[in-house]
């Protein structure tokens, strides 16, 4: 039996890693179901915190700046992404002031005086969405809430939601729809500097997984957030004249809101690991429902520049927003950027803690080892198996989204200086990697003959690109064949 220690990387705490080890220990179960996922957090004794409590933040002025920067662009649909991450309503901000204008200051209203608005239809059909029965990939997750809870009617944690009917938001007839994951195969840029072992990706494509697990975590957010886009609906389009292209700003919203909800007040649990190819299962069945057509996250044609206007106008109010709440800023990025600090000074402990889940897998007689490291773990792993005594038993490193070689190149390891080979008992290295993750480095050409870089496409833009390759259903059916 092999076993998988799974080594996590910057930011993770108790609570957010039990989280990812679940989902690795679901990834691999479907394609691997002998293998033996073995914990290894080592987050809690050995990252970082602020020991004197932002003592070296400084106070908040009444200046304000205005930040410049490249304009994004709304034919981009991970720059669409990437606005909705920041404020969720953007886009359908941008489209009710577009409306706005259209009707002008003496203009009559869309609609003839005793019938319905018809903004108000529009959003009595987004309280109305139904997303139940959803499945992919052979999977039926109905019901997925658990314990037959039903999603009607929920609340949002005391949130007021203006104009929520009921009915709630419950999830239906979302599917893998059959699509894939572009961009792991194409012209041999997927595998490069291979070194044996068998790893071939001729032809590979991914996708075909179930949101089952994207589903799970949004259930219970769902609804409040349904119920909050209705009410934006009504209050900033009611009287416009009717404008095509709501529905898919509409699904966005609503899937945006849910995600934000579900990652906890400011942000405070860890970025909910989401695959694209899920996303777009649900902001998809979301828009079916409401009558459009956008199923591919873009802004709609009758509706073009209103994303693009949402984009730009966000830029330059950011580093304001970021002066003003830079202590809160602070202390809610210390455990990501902390742990980087703290391991290039103090990162013996980590490597330590590495170690003794190695020995753990191999004394308990369930081996061999394969480490799965993300981020700064794989640097961690790396340097361990670099070492002059490494832990025995590790037949495979497998680093994702991982700075290691980035590292070498530096020279900032801590066991092995640039220029200097592998040892030769190093184990084989595969190296995971989406090109929108801007933290995820490619090792081939830094260790010709050493390291196997594989790359995905989570379809995410970054950061959200950096904590989703767990999610990724094709990256357990890689893996399968090359964990011994």
């Amino acid at each position: 039996m092999t076993s998988v220690v799974f080594v996590h990387g910057t930011g993770v705490r108790a609570k957010s890693y039990e989280k990812s080890f679940a989902r690795v220990v679901n990834g691999l179960g479907r394609v691997r179901a002998e293998v033996r996922v073995v914990r290894c957090l080592w987050g809690e004794e050995h990252g970082a915190s602020l020991g004197l409590d932002g003592a070296s933040v400084p106070m908040r002025s009444k200046n304000r700046g205005v930040g410049g920067g490249e304009l994004l662009d709304e034919d981009d649909p991970l720059a669409v992404w990437a606005l909705l991450e920041v404020d969720p309503l953007a886009e359908l901000r941008e489209f009710a002031e577009a409306a706005r204008a259209r009707r002008g200051g003496g203009a009559r209203a869309g609609f003839a005086p005793g019938r319905q608005d018809p903004w108000h239809t529009i959003a009595d059909r987004v309280r109305g969405l139904s997303l139940a029965g959803v499945s992919g990939g052979g999977e039926s997750v109905a019901g997925v809430s658990g314990g037959g809870e039903s999603l009607a009617g929920v609340s949002g944690g005391g949130e007021s939601l203006a104009g929520v009917s009921g009915g709630g938001l419950s999830l239906a007839g979302v599917s893998g729809g059959g699509e894939s994951l572009e961009g792991v195969s194409g012209g041999g840029e997927s595998v490069e500097g291979a070194s044996g072992g068998g790893l071939s990706l001729a032809g590979v494509s991914g996708g075909g997984g179930s949101p089952a697990e994207l589903v799970s975590d949004l259930a219970p957010h769902l609804g409040p957030a349904a119920g909050r886009v209705a009410h934006e609906i009504s209050r900033t389009l009611g009287g416009t004249p009717p404008a095509d292209g709501i529905e898919a700003i509409a699904a966005r919203a609503v899937y945006a809101l849910a995600v934000q909800r579900a990652e906890g007040p400011d942000g405070a649990d860890e970025p909910l690991p989401v695959d694209g190819a899920d996303r777009d299962a649900v902001v998809g069945a979301l828009t079916d429902q409401l009558g459009g057509t956008d199923r591919g996250g873009f802004a709609a044609r009758a509706a073009k520049g209103v994303a693009v206007r949402a984009l730009n106008s966000y830029l330059s109010p950011l580093s304001s927003l970021a002066h003003s709440f830079r202590s809160g800023i602070t202390r809610g990025s210390v455990p990501a950027g902390g742990d980087i600090l703290r391991y290039q000074a103090r990162g013996a402990g980590v490597r330590a803690a590495i170690r003794a889940a190695v020995r753990e897998a191999v004394d308990s007689g369930h081996g061999p080892v394969v480490l799965l490291a993300h981020s700064l773990g794989g640097i961690a792993c790396v340097d361990l198996l670099a070492e002059p005594d490494p832990p025995a038993g590790v037949e495979l490193l497998v680093t994702v989204g991982s700075q290691a070689p980035f590292l070498y190149e530096l020279d900032a390891l801590t066991a092995l200086r640039r220029g200097e080979p592998l040892p030769a008992g190093f184990p084989r290295w595969i190296n995971v990697y989406d090109e929108h993750d801007l933290l995820g480095f490619v090792g081939a050409k830094v260790f010709p003959g050493r390291v196997t870089d594989l790359r995905v496409d989570t379809r995410q833009p970054f950061p959200r690109a950096h904590t989703s390759y767990f999610a990724h259903h094709r990256l357990y059916e890689l893996l399968a064949p090359e964990l011994p």
